[in-house]
């Protein structure tokens, strides 16, 4: 299994009240290579259709706040 990881940090609520762990990469452990998102430990490779629709979300968010050019 092939993965690259992209970004790992432990992120803290705004408030102070919450956190996480999270990780998010790309694997190829399955055929069809995807991403890959890891939450305090709980692994999740999404298939390519999910994938998709989950960045969509994200870069659209991002570029509301002027992350995303």
């Amino acid at each position: 299994m092939d993965t690259t990881m992209y970004f790992e940090e432990k992120i803290k609520d705004q408030g102070g009240r919450a956190e996480m762990e999270l990780e998010i990469g790309r694997s190829s452990f399955y055929p069809e290579g995807s991403i890959y998102i890891s939450v305090d430990g709980k692994l999740v490779i999404m298939d390519r259709e999910t994938a998709q629709r989950f960045v969509e979300p994200v870069n659209s968010v991002g570029f509301y706040h002027g992350f995303v050019e």
